[in-house]
């Protein structure tokens, strides 16, 4: 029987950092579900968002933006916090080690993204997060009281009188894990869809697990999907061209190389994403054409080199010279808005149960997130949710109970493309804009999906798992899809008809649903 005060699924930035919080006298657990820097935090580029020893910068205007970036449907008190404890998290990770740009005169260099007033985004060249996460990394590894598990993927969890009871499939064999606390940081949904900006791991599985011990899930529809992706259709995953190409002067140009911003918004490319990837769309209905393209190439070309290293040498391996031509980019997938609902201790409805990183709902985003926001979040809610855990710790009930779980492993394999067709249904039904049919459509399908897996007795690994995640998920963000519809459907009818039949809304188009998200 394996016991630990706190078992932490997830190993990127929040996961990593709630463990460097917590009181060493605590057992703790770390999984991390594939190799260790695999996860959505090594994988940020632009930077963390924060005022910090900086005069001219105050933290009620990052909340200000913070709030119009989120259509105003942020939380207050949320936002409060992330913004005025910002300094608290960005003062303990530099001296953890973690190497921001400067300036010759020795002050931090902060730079400058769509939908802040301020220069005030800290970096580290354009590979923030992996700064970052191998940092947090190399500390966490050096703490006595924390175990990691490398390739460790989490099939169930149960609820105890105790606390959980995780089962667990680590190097092919099943372990039990029991704690008295757990904190869920598995980041975001993106392999939900066809293209994405997110890692192999960012199958939603914590939020599918969270769902089925009945926590609260709030907004799981409310989906970023980031402007400037690499336009590569050959690979899943997408690389993203960072937010700061744009803070640092790059144009984006339609397919007749032509700048087009100033149709659809005052703020250019510097306003939020949701803005600039609607406005792709809407560019993309006028030219009839999917072309598109970022021009940083008039600015001078070792500034490009030097400030953006990584995007530069990742271009230039898939034959493009940023210093001198124009990149192809889409819109795409990037981050997830919604999640496990929880308060500002990441304290989630299932008592015991915490959230925090991308798999939670804050509530600091509304209904799109301002850029370089992410990393912060998942600082400043999982040092509080390691804060709380102190103090319950010490009143806690001692002693473990340990569950039952069932060892499938002779049972067949589930049916070949289940994940493609999830895929292929969350990219039809919901890209940028919802296309109300196919949202109903797939609704329907994902729900046959997930009765065949949860009334299937398929052997039990990683593809099982990944697979029920995804469709759990899409099956929760098609439902709040639909009844966003449903509810914009009825406000549009006059005093007292009936509300639209189901034949109604499949017929509406998807014009008449651009204002819903």
């Amino acid at each position: 029987m394996k016991n630990y005060d706190v078992i932490i699924a997830g190993c990127g930035a929040a996961g990593l950092y709630s463990a460097i919080n917590l009181p060493s006298n605590l057992k703790i657990l770390v999984l991390s579900k594939r190799e260790l820097t695999l996860c959505n935090s090594a994988l940020a580029q632009g930077g963390i968002a924060g005022v910090y020893k900086s005069p001219e910068d105050d933290p009620e205007l990052h909340k200000q933006d913070t709030f119009v970036a989120g259509g105003f449907e942020n939380d207050p008190v949320s936002t409060d916090v992330l913004v005025h404890e910002a300094a608290i998290d960005i003062d303990r990770i530099i001296k953890l080690g973690v190497d921001f740009d400067k300036k010759p005169d020795g002050d931090y260099h902060r730079t400058l993204e769509g939908g802040h007033g301020k220069h005030r985004i800290f970096h580290h060249k354009d590979s923030t997060g992996f700064e970052i996460e191998t940092k947090l990394l190399a500390y966490v590894q050096t703490l006595p009281n924390v175990e990691i598990w490398e390739n460790a993927v989490m099939t169930d969890v149960k609820k105890t009188d105790t606390g959980f009871s995780f089962h667990i499939l680590k190097d092919e064999k099943f372990v039990t894990a029991n704690s008295h606390f757990a904190i869920f940081a598995t980041g975001g949904i993106g392999r939900v869809y066809e293209y994405t900006t997110n890692s192999a791991i960012a199958t939603g599985d914590g939020i599918a697990l969270a769902y089925k011990l009945g926590a609260k899930i709030k907004n799981l529809s409310y989906i970023q999907f980031h402007p400037t992706a690499f336009n590569n259709r050959d690979k899943r995953e997408c690389f993203l061209i960072s937010e700061a190409v744009r803070g640092e002067g790059a144009y984006l140009k339609n397919c007749h190389h032509e700048r087009f911003m100033h149709r659809y918004d005052k703020r250019l490319e510097l306003a939020p994403r949701d803005v600039v990837s609607h406005s792709i769309i809407f560019e993309s209905k006028r030219t009839g054409s999917d072309e598109f393209f970022l021009d940083i190439s008039y600015k001078d070309a070792d500034f490009i080199r030097n400030r953006f290293p990584m995007i530069y040498k990742n271009l230039l391996e898939a034959g493009y010279d940023m210093t001198k031509d124009l990149i192809p980019i889409f819109p795409c997938q990037h981050y997830l808005m919604g999640g496990i609902d929880v308060d500002t201790y990441a304290r989630t409805t299932v008592d015991g149960l915490y959230a925090c990183g991308e798999c939670s709902h804050t509530g600091v985003h509304g209904n799109n997130r301002l850029a370089s926001n992410s990393l912060l979040e998942a600082l400043v809610f999982s040092r509080r949710a390691a804060h709380d855990i102190a103090e319950k710790n010490k009143t806690h009930t001692q002693g473990f109970t340990e569950a039952e779980f069932e060892n499938v492993t002779d049972a067949p394999h589930i049916p070949h493309g289940i994940r493609t067709k999830v895929r292929h249904i969350m990219q039809s039904a919901y890209f940028v804009i919802p296309d109300v049919e196919e949202v109903f459509k797939g609704y329907r399908d994902i729900c046959e999906l997930k009765e065949s897996l949860d009334n299937g007795h398929y052997k039990v690994d990683r593809d099982y798992v990944e697979a029920c995640s995804l469709c759990t998920c899409a099956y929760i963000i098609l439902s709040d899809c639909m009844k966003i519809i449903t509810e914009n459907a009825e406000l549009t009818t006059s005093e007292g008809e009936d509300m639209y039949s189901e034949d109604q809304e499949l017929s509406m188009k998807k014009e008449e649903t651009d204002y819903l998200f």
